[in-house]
């Protein structure tokens, strides 16, 4: 074996087969969850196909992260400023381990989308604190949003970037919640 290692040609080769299994990204196995979550996804219907980038890679990501497709159900509402609501209703279920808002807030020139945006966000917090139901949010208000091409095709490519992001997030907090709900069942952390 070691004269193989000496031989010039076998060592050439040998290097190429390391340096291409470094270049190959590595799969990456994420745990597993004692009990399958159940997740909500609502999405506003306003840029429907900007914001449908983030239920896509959504999907693709909390899959690869061991919660089947058929583990989330989607929903849509006309607008971001619906979503509240709707988690509210969906959080009070206790049918859903997550829930997951996906929206683009833009300024339309008639009132002021931070307002929107803001309030939104706020109302999501208020939903997983009284409920408990983790509510995550991939619900954007760009400083500048113009309907052209380039911007569309920018936001698109962002959507799905934040479609993993809320996945990850999502996906690493049920597990963080599950352990701390174990340990609180077994007596390790007190509850009030």
């Amino acid at each position: 074996m070691n004269q193989m290692l000496q031989d010039p040609q076998i060592q050439s080769e040998a290097q190429h087969a390391e340096s291409a299994d470094a270049a190959a990204p590595a799969q990456r196995e994420h745990p597993h969850f004692a009990k399958p979550p159940r997740i909500a996804f609502v999405q506003s219907s306003w840029h429907r196909d900007v914001v449908m980038e983030a239920r896509i890679a959504f999907l693709d990501e909390i899959e690869a992260r061991h919660v089947p497709r058929e583990r989330v159900d989607l929903f849509e509402v006309p607008g971001s400023f619906e979503i509240p609501l709707h988690a509210q209703i969906l959080a009070k279920t206790r049918r859903y381990t997550a829930i997951v808002a996906a929206g683009l807030v833009v300024d339309g020139g008639i009132y002021r989308h931070e307002f929107v945006a803001d309030t939104v966000i706020k109302a999501l917090m208020d939903v997983q604190l009284r409920t408990e139901v983790p509510v995550f949010s991939a619900v954007l208000t760009p400083q500048q949003f113009h309907e052209s091409q380039a911007h569309f095709d920018f936001f698109r490519k962002h959507f799905a970037t934040k479609g993993v992001e809320v996945a990850e997030a999502c996906a690493n907090t049920l597990l963080s919640l599950e352990r701390l709900r174990g340990q609180v069942a077994a007596g390790i952390v007190a509850s009030d």
